[in-house]
């Protein structure tokens, strides 16, 4: 890894364009064949592109005790303790509803509902990733969400991974559909025959996937579109070389555009975690994706003072931030912008990505300044509630009517002043 001096103009930020001018155009025609032909569309596009023919979407429940059938015990159990974390976390952020009186039996609140529907995209295809199914279903659940949908690309088998499905069928989750690419978006945002359509579509996915979201925003709700993974790691001498290059590695081996950056006050331990990383590389079977993001995006900050890596961290503003210093908890207190913070040297990233409960979908590319990790929050929507008797209405009427007419909206005023023209009317 490259090893440099801290400077002011220190960057997460990657040349992320989001898809091209082909891609764009391909995913809009996608989004609108399937909204027109439905099922048949996403067939033939699976077909297409994924070179499986498909007469039925649906896993069959037969489908998921086969897998269930064939899991090892002991990952299921993992599967089984780490839902149990990610429940009891998220359960933590549930919100009531409210009310307050503001005299005279008059009340505002807030009512806090679950959305109706929700639809999981989960990567798939050659790959298998439950964590995804765990972190994005549980917070949903939480939020007491009725539908939750999954939506996954098949293998060349036509068959969804037995880790996916196992994860599913651990949380109660039966409506899945073999479906990916942004043929599976365009089902979730419009409906088909086979699937009913949601409010809102989580969950990662490549290039077609990321653009397809975007361009259903607005129609559905999306989570975010999220870029490659990123790692941010202060550390002083204190600190162990192998385990600093471990962690880069960690989320190196994502994606070539991942970004992994260490930044400490040592120029010795700096040469130490370089030839480490170098060293580590040579045995990742993900050597290629990994040395690709090292070589492009890797590096070593080498800063005067502690005080100098906090001030760049803030900038920063990481995906993923560890702390693995003599004082990590002090350090911690004084980040401000971070997706998640790891304290000390036994909290590595992985361990928020898979068991300890916190949620792993978190904001990217600085992004972490303003958005927050999913949550419970992302699967729920507020409404406000208004209720005013006649008393408080003769006491504030002509206040609101003035301030309507400040803005020359005379209906509005209106609206407030009519009341008074049918003494004797009650509210209830």
């Amino acid at each position: 890894m490259q090893i440099v001096s801290l400077t002011k103009d220190i960057s997460l930020k990657r040349p992320l364009e989001m898809g091209n001018e082909e891609q764009l155009n391909t995913v809009k025609m996608v989004l609108s064949d399937v909204k027109k032909r439905g099922d048949q569309a996403v067939a033939d596009y699976s077909e297409k592109w994924d070179g499986i023919k498909l007469s039925e979407f649906s896993v069959s429940m037969d489908e998921i005790q086969h897998a269930l059938a064939n899991f090892d015990e002991e990952l299921k159990n993992d599967l089984e303790e780490a839902a149990k974390n990610i429940r009891l976390f998220h359960e933590m952020q549930k919100r009531s509803s409210y009310e307050v009186d503001v005299k005279n039996g008059s009340f505002i609140g807030q009512r806090v509902s679950p959305l109706d529907a929700v639809g999981l995209y989960v990567p798939g295809g050659s790959a298998a990733y439950p964590s995804s199914v765990l972190m994005n279903v549980i917070p949903a659940q939480v939020a007491g969400v009725e539908r939750i949908v999954i939506v996954s690309p098949p293998n060349d088998k036509g068959a969804l991974p037995d880790a996916v499905l196992v994860a599913a069928s651990i949380l109660g989750i039966e409506e899945i559909y073999k479906m990916g690419g942004a043929q599976a978006i365009a089902a979730l945002a419009y409906g088909t025959e086979s699937i009913a359509p949601v409010d809102k579509i989580t969950g990662p996915g490549n290039v077609f996937v990321a653009l397809a979201k975007r361009e259903v925003f607005g129609e559905v709700a999306i989570d975010m579109i999220a870029g490659p993974s990123e790692i941010a790691i202060i550390a002083d001498d204190t600190a162990y070389a192998d385990e600093i290059a471990a962690d880069l590695l960690s989320q190196a081996e994502h994606d070539p555009m991942a970004c992994p950056i260490l930044l400490t006050t040592s120029n010795v331990f700096a040469q130490e975690v370089a030839i480490e990383v170098e060293k580590q590389l040579r045995t990742l079977p993900r050597e290629k994706i990994a040395r690709a993001a090292v070589e492009k995006f890797g590096k070593i900050y080498v800063a005067e003072t502690m005080l100098d890596i906090i001030k760049a961290v803030n900038k920063l503003a990481p995906e993923h931030l560890e702390i693995m210093t003599i004082n990590p908890h002090e350090v911690a207190q004084q980040v401000r912008h971070a997706g998640a913070i790891f304290i000390g040297r036994y909290s590595s990233e992985p361990i928020g990505d898979y068991f300890a409960g916190t949620n792993h979908v978190l904001p990217t590319n600085s992004t972490a300044r303003f958005s927050s990790p999913l949550s419970v929050d992302d699967f729920i929507k507020k409404t406000s509630i208004i209720f005013y008797t006649e008393e408080t209405w003769q006491q504030h009427a002509d206040k609101i009517a003035r301030l309507a007419r400040m803005e020359g909206l005379e209906a509005h005023a209106r609206a407030v002043e009519s009341r008074g023209w049918k003494k004797g009317m009650n509210q209830s």
